[in-house]
């Protein structure tokens, strides 16, 4: 890869400082992301010019514009900090999965009352089953010779208030 020139690194550094600040004000294009590749493929340079090199020798050296990279994270990482989300997508998908966290909450309360009142009904059912049973048992103990007597029905009477 050929070197460039130092009118051509500066110009690139304006363009990649121009459209950094503008992904980090929120304007990301359709289809893009808040990150280094939108900013160099909006820049027009190399995505390779952000990440570390080494020499022939081995030894590392930092890529061209590898102190433009970790000026945009700094500052994407101070924005996340504060609340603010420039890329629209990322700011949905944190939305959404509040949304979802909540609705799961939701279900789990809903899932709870059922079951307390999947109880409560079978509870319900076996007390009036079981009066249900003694009361027949009733009936056919007064259905019966023994010395059990009805009580006299009221007819026109009223019950009191309360009973």
């Amino acid at each position: 890869m050929a070197r460039i020139s130092d009118e051509t690194r500066r110009k690139n550094e304006a363009a990649i400082r121009q459209v950094m600040n503008r992904l980090l004000a929120g304007e990301v294009p359709a289809g893009s992301k808040c990150d280094i590749k939108a900013l160099a493929d909006q820049a027009g340079v190399a995505r390779t010019g952000f990440y570390p090199k080494k020499n022939r020798d081995g030894s590392p050296r930092p890529g061209p514009y590898q102190h433009l990279a970790e000026e945009f994270e700094r500052r994407l990482a101070e924005l996340r900090k504060t609340g603010v989300i420039p890329d629209p997508r990322a700011a949905q998908i944190e939305r959404l999965k509040e949304q979802v966290s909540g609705l799961k909450e939701r279900l789990a309360e809903r899932d709870s009352q059922i079951g307390g009142l999947t109880d409560f009904r079978e509870r319900a059912l076996s007390q009036i089953a079981a009066q249900r049973m003694e009361i027949e048992r009733l009936r056919n103990v007064l259905a019966e010779p023994s010395n059990v007597r009805a009580l006299p029905s009221s007819s026109g009477a009223r019950a009191p208030y309360g009973s």
